[in-house]
């Protein structure tokens, strides 16, 4: 069986020459959820843009068996969805039903399917009454479902997700932690919140100046203070 993600090798440097990612070599199975922690400026978010395929560099990139080029792109896209940081930048259609079809609308399906997926996301993430509400004015906790929800919409086997708890207060980070728990997905989520990461990754990378320094069980890297503190991380309270 292919692997969710494989990453052998691979190099990318901004256009002033700056090395944003520095020889990473990953492999992950499907039904993981692996935490990309380290410091801002790390490297986390320009990971998950090369395994989305939005950043080309040097070396290999495969997502569930398919390496990424100009001929797989589309299918990668169909099984590896993206949340953004910014769920606004995901909810752009006059209603949440609008920015939930969209995905499925692009992908061909008919109507009724479409309709299907959309109670399907809608459900999941508990906004099923919010389908007509115009996005904007959703609460920060209902943008960031209804972002995942767009993606859930697409049926893909990999979801990746960047700071996805930023702005939340805490019950609204508890419901995010308890609906991303739920979801059978293969999860990658970039995040600088240790307590978020160890209630909910299996599997954490620690990530900084664009390159791999640990690689392992979430809790045994999280619960090394040493390691955390020389890369500006604090030990999670939940396993200190």
């Amino acid at each position: 069986m292919a692997k969710a993600i494989e990453i052998e090798n691979f190099s990318y440097a901004y256009p002033d020459g700056t090395v944003a990612l520095d020889k990473i070599n990953l492999s992950l199975e499907h039904g993981r959820k692996l935490a990309l922690i380290g410091p801002n400026g790390a490297g986390k978010s320009t990971l998950l843009l090369a395994m989305a395929g939005f950043v080309k560099g040097t070396g290999r990139v495969v997502v569930d068996g398919l390496e990424i080029n100009r001929k797989n792109l589309k299918k990668i896209r169909a099984r590896l969805c993206s949340c953004l940081e910014n769920p606004d930048d995901q909810l752009f259609m006059p209603t949440l039903f609008d920015d939930i079809a969209f995905g499925p609308l692009n992908m061909g399906l008919t109507p009724e399917e479409v309709k299907a997926r959309v109670g399907d996301a809608l459900q999941t993430v508990g906004l099923t009454e919010m389908v007509d509400k115009a996005p904007h004015h959703l609460s920060a906790g209902q943008k960031r479902a209804a972002a995942i929800a767009t993606v859930l919409s697409m049926a893909p086997k990999i979801i990746t997700l960047d700071e996805p708890d930023g702005s939340l207060d805490p019950r609204n980070r508890n419901n995010l932690l308890k609906l991303l728990a739920s979801l059978p997905q293969t999860l990658i989520i970039a995040t600088c919140n240790m307590n978020f990461a160890a209630a909910l990754a299996d599997r954490a990378v620690l990530v900084d100046k664009g390159r791999i320094i640990a690689d392992g069980d979430a809790k045994e890297i999280m619960s090394d203070s040493k390691l955390m503190t020389e890369h500006g991380l604090e030990v999670p309270g939940t396993i200190r």
